[in-house]
């Protein structure tokens, strides 16, 4: 079974929005998280999905899955204060519904939207072939490290510079193993899974994703949205 782990807990500070979390935020009369979650829906390779929202949002999210018949969602359940808390609430959920120890999950964020069917099966594949998948895109420019000064202590090689996104996939016994370990060692704000994995030595796999596959954040991200969706519908339509 491949389950995916969508987290949606947050509120949306960064995007300013004064009354409703960015993921219920509305592009073309449709919630962001919809948009993500149809995704997943319409994958041949995703058998059935969880999602760790924020409380005040769990009623409104089970009125969406009805209405927009998103049959795959099998729990919704509480994010936590973090976002690490948040994926593992939804890796405890999907432990739930889980029918084998070779069960995978993709874990992705709730305000990822633009991502497609084939990102998902790659990422599945990835599992099956290395463990692991780190949806990542290649850099544009140069990143360099800096110290706590702000000096540049290294340039990476652009060839060798991506960017982590997401879905992050694993075997759900490995990741569940892996944020259970770190919440003993007193951990509970891990950026993102890969972060966390590779802090205890595990090795990751990148599989290579959409650029415009962008995390909606701040208001900035939200126009971007709009436009890259409308870019892709124009395509649809036009055949640009």
């Amino acid at each position: 079974m491949n389950i995916g782990v969508i987290f949606a807990g947050g509120i949306g500070s960064r995007m300013h929005s004064k009354a409703v979390p960015k993921q219920f935020l509305k592009v073309h009369s449709k919630p962001i998280i919809v948009h993500t979650l149809e995704t997943f829906q319409k994958s041949e390779d995703i058998d059935a999905i969880v999602v760790a929202s924020v409380k005040s949002g769990i009623e409104y999210l089970q009125e969406l899955v009805d209405q927009y018949r998103l049959t795959k969602v099998k729990k919704i359940v509480p994010g936590g204060e973090t976002g690490q808390l948040s994926i593992y609430h939804g890796l405890k959920a999907a432990k739930e519904i889980s029918t084998s120890d070779d069960d995978i999950v993709l874990i992705h964020d709730g305000v990822r939207p633009l991502i497609n069917t084939q990102l998902l099966a790659d990422n599945v594949e990835s599992v099956k072939a290395h463990g692991s998948a780190i949806t990542s895109t290649p850099t544009k420019e140069t990143f360099v490290i800096v110290d706590d000064d702000k000096n540049i202590v290294k340039i990476p090689q652009r060839s060798h510079s991506y960017i982590a996104k997401a879905p992050q996939s694993f075997y759900l016994k490995d990741i569940l193993s892996y944020h259970e370990r770190a919440l003993k060692d007193g951990e509970t704000n891990a950026i993102d899974s890969c972060t966390l994995v590779s802090s205890y030595g595990m090795d990751v796999s990148v599989v290579d994703g959409p650029f415009e596959n962008i995390k909606i954040t701040t208001p900035d991200d939200f126009y971007m949205f709009k436009a890259l969706f409308d870019a892709r519908e124009n395509e649809q339509i036009y055949g640009l």
